[in-house]
């Protein structure tokens, strides 16, 4: 069987989308223990966890309908995550965020590793592909102090 540039490019496209839909999981976590919060807790979750997150899924977004675009492929719409349960709480939203955001990151590591980007991609793909993973890079360790300071 052959392998075509076209058919790297739709491999590329799939990928990203299961990251995109992870981070959509993990922004949607995050508005969710947002809501829970007292509104100092919140301040800070929203400048260290959620807007970090928020920025990747936009710019993961835009790589994929940019990427798209540029080589004629059809568009991908993302639907919205489904809303957690209150009773998950603060941490179990938290958690939930950070586990969605790696398994994020673990996507974009293999479709870089595996150097589709390189072969049949672009230089503004590579470039927001890593933008991405740097933006979801410190959540984990935000996370793990913001849930430290829970309930003191």
């Amino acid at each position: 069987m052959t392998y075509t540039a076209a058919d790297g490019r739709r491999q590329i496209l799939d990928a990203l989308a299961r990251a995109i839909e992870e981070i959509g999981v993990a922004v949607s976590a995050l508005g969710e223990a947002y809501e829970l919060l007292d509104e100092q807790t919140a301040d800070r979750l929203e400048t260290e966890l959620f807007r970090p997150a928020q920025a990747a899924y936009g710019r993961a977004q835009r790589a994929c309908s940019s990427f798209a675009a540029r080589h004629d492929l059809p568009a991908r719409a993302f639907a919205e995550a489904i809303r957690g349960h209150p009773s998950t709480g603060v941490k179990g939203f938290i958690e939930n965020a950070t586990d969605a955001a790696a398994r994020a990151d673990s996507e974009l590591a293999e479709l870089q590793d595996s150097m589709l980007p390189v072969e049949v991609g672009d230089f503004e793909l590579r470039a927001g592909l890593a933008e991405v993973r740097e933006l979801l890079d410190h959540l984990r360790t935000h996370a793990r102090a913001l849930v430290r300071t829970l309930g003191r």
